[in-house]
């Protein structure tokens, strides 16, 4: 089985309250983008390859291939996520380590592979999206019965042929990640909370076109929230889709951006040029550092995203299809 893992945007980040468990209550859109990506009508490949197949050997094996991550095998996401599943799936023959009882009962095992090129440190929820189709990708496994008739899977909470639904699959992301959940759905969905609790939102970009780019700046996301007031949201980011898009620039917030800007100026740079450019909406996503602008037009996001090519402090520009 092998899926193209897409990213997200955040379209409108409010930042409401500060809870007593010292996270943060905040309001937004989760928007997914990257879908089309590779496409004849937008081929620019933009999205990570999750690949899930048959081992002889027992345990779950994992591959990195792409851009590299600094991170250990048992903080990376997709090894947790799959950990998470077969935990949850109560099983006692797919561990993350191969086992000589195993190899002796003749079961056998799974291989992860990951290959990585969504931007890290973007603000558009890579690793998350990663985590979470590795738990629909396992899910849909054991929705066709393939778990289990293979011997891969003793036994499971999720029966063969009957995987866990949507809302089960997200509680177990949250446990991975607050913005995980999203990626279950992955639709466009208002999120508030800590970005966990999810309704559907009423908005279709489909037309137009997206321009990200990627400076190379890193966003501590706990810098982030340090620096940000919390403040009661300015609208209902619920019906966004009331609101035209030529009217989001003044009323659609990202909260970061009060906070974040000042320390880095470049990026509210590049959030101006993209405007200039002739973006409908620009911002910042997440805690940033990416900054995206809307077009209404390709032949404009094409020339905006010609415009940063090239430039030494620029890690990657993007133009995707919504």
């Amino acid at each position: 089985m092998i899926e193209f893992v897409n990213a997200k945007i955040n379209i409108g980040l409010q930042i409401v309250r500060r809870r007593e468990d010292g996270y943060h209550d905040l309001q937004t859109v989760f928007y997914p983008v990257g879908r089309y990506a590779g496409l004849p009508d937008n081929p620019e490949p933009f999205c990570d390859i999750l690949e899930i197949i048959p081992a002889k050997e027992p345990g779950i094996r994992f591959h990195f291939k792409g851009k590299m991550i600094d991170c250990p095998e048992e903080k990376n996401l997709v090894c947790k996520a799959a950990g998470l599943f077969f935990e949850a799936s109560e099983s006692d023959s797919l561990a993350l380590a191969s086992s000589a009882s195993a190899s002796a009962r003749g079961e056998r095992g799974l291989e992860i592979i990951l290959e990585k090129h969504l931007p890290d440190g973007a603000g558009m929820g890579g690793g998350s999206a990663d985590a979470s189709f590795t738990l629909r990708m396992l899910n849909e496994l054991i929705s066709q019965g393939y778990l289990t008739e293979r011997g891969y899977l003793a036994r499971q909470g999720a029966s063969a042929g009957q995987g866990y639904s949507d809302e089960e699959l997200a509680e177990m992301a949250l446990r991975l990640g607050a913005d995980c959940p999203f990626f279950i759905y992955n639709r466009p969905m208002y999120g508030c909370g800590v970005g966990e609790k999810l309704t559907d939102v009423k908005l279709d970009l489909t037309g137009y076109w997206l321009v990200v780019v990627k400076p190379d700046v890193y966003v501590s996301t706990r810098d982030a929230f340090a620096g940000v007031i919390p403040r009661p949201g300015n609208i209902d980011l619920r019906t966004i889709a009331e609101i035209s898009i030529t009217d989001w620039q003044d009323v659609v917030v990202n909260d970061f951006e009060t906070s974040i800007f000042p320390k880095f100026p470049e990026l509210a740079r590049i959030k101006e040029r993209l405007i200039r450019n002739g973006a409908v909406y620009a911002s910042m996503t997440g805690s940033g550092s990416s900054i995206y602008g809307i077009y209404d037009d390709y032949e404009k996001a094409m020339v905006s995203r010609e415009d940063f090519r090239g430039e030494t402090t620029i890690e990657g520009t993007y133009l995707l299809k919504l």
